[in-house]
């Protein structure tokens, strides 16, 4: 285990929680925004434990998913998009609950915190299938095509399950306008994927033929 990627990881974390806290609670102007609590739970417990996991059984998994620096130019537009509209979708819910303007029952929270819990599940299946996951568009060294599991149903099952944690997000935190700024997640992702399965098909080998065995990218029959 190294020390230096622990503290990286910490570091980072506690840098995440701060940041959502304040996004959510300061527009909120409350601490009573209790669907505020309820989302930093779900997002950072499950979070939390999961690094400690890749630190103790795949220290060099955790590395790559701690890297953020694209060098895709099209995916570093996309990386500021995405968090510009978590930006406005945090504040929004902030506003949302601190001003009334369109409020959710509860149960309706706890029906997206379970699909957010869900989609978490399948998050880690797939980080456990794929050992060469990275948070940047790359081929790495020795990378072979994954097509088995979920990849064998469809190409890009770890923006599946992100597709579900964000859109369930706004209905966790009560709020129908965030919701429909987390909307803009699925151009993003579009964007993405084209991009990276053009980097994929010229760098990996064995790409091209995975792409005619399985058709769809994210929804099985649909996308």
């Amino acid at each position: 285990m190294s020390v230096k990627l622990f503290f990286q990881a910490l570091a980072k974390f506690f840098a995440g929680l701060v940041l959502v806290g304040l996004l959510l609670f300061l527009p909120a102007w409350s601490l009573e925004y209790w669907n505020g609590w309820l989302f930093l739970g779900i997002l950072f417990v499950p979070m939390f434990a999961a690094g400690i996991v890749m630190m103790i059984k795949d220290p060099e998994l955790l590395k790559k998913r701690l890297n953020v620096k694209e060098t895709e130019k099209e995916q570093r537009a996309v990386v500021a998009l995405s968090g510009l509209m978590f930006i406005a979708a945090f504040v929004l819910a902030g506003l949302n609950f601190r001003f009334g303007w369109i409020i959710l029952p509860p149960w309706v929270a706890v029906v997206g915190a379970v699909l957010f819990l869900a989609a978490y599940v399948m998050y880690a299946e797939v980080l456990r299938e794929n050992a060469y996951l990275s948070r940047t568009i790359e081929v790495q060294e020795e990378q072979k095509v994954i097509d088995t599991g979920l990849y064998g149903v469809i190409r890009h099952p770890m923006y599946a399950a992100t597709l579900v944690l964000f859109l369930s997000m706004g209905i966790v935190l009560g709020s129908p306008l965030s919701f429909a700024v987390l909307l803009f997640y699925i151009p993003i992702i579009a964007v993405r994927m084209k991009n990276e399965e053009k980097v994929l098909e010229d760098g990996l080998a064995g790409y091209s033929d995975y792409k005619k065995r399985v058709k769809y990218k994210v929804i099985p029959f649909i996308w």
